[in-house]
């Protein structure tokens, strides 16, 4: 069902270059509503479809571009929260749940990626995200496991939230940053240079982490570097982003989609009457911006290009 566009959306300039990323006559558009907790867009470019989670329901989403519709992807689904494409154009999948991070292949079947570290069950897989060479690196804070709401109430077994590379080889998990409060959102600058990931440890901490932090890539291309605070949130938690070809970052916000500059400089947003919680760059020429919000998917067609997973 197509909502049009709704009330309380809009595009807000900061700074003046933030326009050089708009059409001009281009809203911001609300194309379903009904879910409880949107999450982990990833667009398929040969279907032109988009899948996303909807996690309290226990749900995948599909939304197809060619008519509008919606439909249920799958269900049950784990409690699936992060979704991405993976360079042969599988889904790969972060659920919490079942605790791993699995991979649909082209013939529907399931194949489990990582579901443990040292013997130990992961936390909740978060975000995802796969870099040029074919490994996969996600995010595992304790969201599913806190309550019964997004997974299955239970504890840590590892007792830490890491950063993992899952290596392409030999499918080993190694831990590349352990010192996060609550690692959330995660993706590469376009010249896969540096990782930027979010950290929401504020969520259940007074005065905790509320930024994105910005790391360098090791000259091997399989650990992380130096990093530094690339931005901290003004409003509500980062949580999903992507970046756009010109390494602009589109982040997830309390009030909608923020857009910052490689230097860190917030320029605009896309205001949104809902929490964002993640976006991906979608259409058949990348420029239209999908956003989840809380109870909805919403879209914008931008004058910026996303960059291609395949």
């Amino acid at each position: 069902m197509f909502y049009g566009e709704p009330e309380g959306t809009g595009f807000e300039a900061i700074d003046p270059r933030f326009n050089e990323c708009l059409t001009g006559h281009g809203r911001v558009e609300r194309l379903w509503t009904g879910a409880r907790w949107a999450e982990g867009p990833a667009w398929f470019a040969a279907g032109r479809y988009l899948v996303f989670s909807d996690i309290p329901n226990n749900r995948v989403m599909r939304y197809d571009e060619t008519d509008g519709s919606m439909s249920v992807f799958r269900s049950p689904a784990h409690n699936s929260n992060g979704n991405t494409v993976d360079r042969q154009g599988r889904l790969v999948t972060c659920e919490h749940q079942a605790r791993r991070v699995t991979r649909t292949e082209h013939n529907g079947s399931i194949t489990v990626i990582a579901d443990a570290f040292d013997g130990k069950r992961l936390n909740s897989p978060n975000d995802v995200v796969v870099k040029s060479d074919g490994s996969i690196w996600f995010t595992d804070p304790p969201y599913g496991h806190l309550t019964d709401y997004e997974g299955d109430r239970g504890s840590s077994e590892i007792g830490n939230a890491n950063v993992y590379r899952v290596d392409p080889a030999s499918g080993k998990v190694a831990a590349v940053c352990t010192d996060f409060d609550k690692p959330n959102g995660l993706a590469f600058s376009p010249d896969e240079k540096f990782l930027y990931i979010a950290d929401t440890g504020a969520s259940h901490k007074a005065g905790g982490n509320k930024h994105i932090r910005l790391f360098e890539i090791a000259a091997n291309g399989q650990g992380l570097g130096k990093s530094k605070v690339f931005a901290d949130c003004t409003a509500g938690l980062f949580d999903g982003f992507r970046l756009d070809r010109e390494g602009r970052i589109w982040t997830s916000a309390g009030d909608g989609v923020h857009c910052y500059l490689p230097d860190g400089t917030l320029i605009g947003k896309i205001v949104i009457p809902e929490l964002v919680a993640n976006v991906c760059f979608g259409g058949a020429k990348l420029n239209r911006l999908f956003i989840c919000g809380t109870t909805s998917l919403y879209s914008a067609y931008l004058a910026v290009n996303g960059i291609s997973p395949y």
